[in-house]
């Protein structure tokens, strides 16, 4: 639904977006992750048409944007990290204000309306000013225009910043809600939110692609390993041993470290390769053999392990060829 081709965004001699190219399939949720300043929203405003590039294209739905701007916007919902909205207006006046705008017959306008505050969940302020809103409202309210003409793709940029950690998780959900029905570029740099509904990750660093895969692939390539963490209360003479013995002869586990605590109790930490899940088995294991499971956690690779590991590889390149 989305391609971009060696886009390139330039001011003098500051280079904020360097030859991007990537492509966004119907249906799919893409991350677009990277810390303040990469040059993600710049690549964002370049994708709606808001920002013309300095090199590159981009379509929409097949539609080149800057030889069918008309049409490729329709395709387009757009919300930028600060909601475009009317405080003076009620929720239900601006959604129809907007709709009005991207050319929703007069007949289906309200029934949109009506979908946008329903699939927002603004059902409660509705009928309230937007001024009188909670910026985790607003934040919907934002949202609610960008769905309301129901667009094949959606572009969302920091649709949770600066949003306190309850209004983010209520955000998020919604987006999760969305995957599937819209093809989805949602920009952030909030690590948790990209491993939680993207399908794939576009790491962007300094205006440059770092890497795009999916989390798991991503943490492959870095050799990234699943941990399992358990404490277990065994009787008998060297408990340690048959923990680490036990946990070892599972399918999948690479390494085991086991190791006695002053409390009497063995703490385990298991490895897998990213994505194999051997909790369920531990926990079978130890249960099996008379055991007691206190305490068993996993831990998946993490984004931002991710992110650091791409980004000090590109320090020291950058580094080798000064030097």
């Amino acid at each position: 639904m989305i391609s971009v081709t060696n886009l390139s965004k330039k001011y003098g001699r500051f280079v904020a977006v360097d030859n991007l190219s990537f492509a966004v399939q119907q249906g799919e949720v893409l991350g677009f992750l990277g810390p303040n300043g990469a040059g993600k929203t710049t690549t964002m405003r370049m994708i709606t048409g808001y920002l013309p590039p300095s090199a590159g294209r981009v379509t929409v739905g097949g539609n080149d944007l800057y030889d069918r701007p008309v049409e490729a916007k329709r395709l387009l919902g757009y919300l930028p990290e600060n909601p475009p909205v009317y405080p003076e207006m009620t929720v239900r006046r601006y959604l129809r204000f907007v709709g009005a705008l991207k050319d929703i017959p007069a007949g289906r306008l309200s029934a949109a309306v009506d979908l946008a505050i329903e699939r927002t969940r603004l059902g409660e302020v509705a009928n309230k000013r937007i001024s009188k809103l909670s910026k985790g409202f607003k934040q919907r309210v934002g949202l609610a225009q960008a769905i309301v003409h129901e667009p094949p793709v959606l572009i969302l940029d920091e649709p949770t910043s600066s949003l306190d950690p309850k209004q983010r998780s209520e955000v998020r959900e919604l987006i999760a809600e969305l995957k599937g029905r819209h093809t989805v570029l949602l920009s952030t740099h909030i690590l948790p939110e990209v491993s939680e509904v993207a399908d794939r990750v576009f790491i962007i660093n300094r205006g440059k692609v770092m890497a795009v895969d999916t989390p798991e692939h991503l943490g492959e390539r870095l050799r990234a390993r699943d941990v399992v963490r358990l404490e277990v209360a065994v009787a008998g003479d060297a408990p340690s041993v048959a923990v680490r013995a036990a946990l070892a002869a599972l399918p999948g586990v690479t390494n085991v470290d086991a190791s006695d605590t002053p409390a009497g109790t063995v703490r385990a930490e298991l490895e897998t390769p990213v994505g194999v899940d051997v909790r369920s088995a531990a926990a079978e294991a130890v249960v099996g053999r008379g055991w007691k499971l206190l305490a068993l956690t996993g831990e998946s690779v993490s984004l931002e392990a991710i992110f650091l590991a791409l980004t000090a590889d590109e320090a020291a390149a950058a580094a080798k060829e000064q030097g």
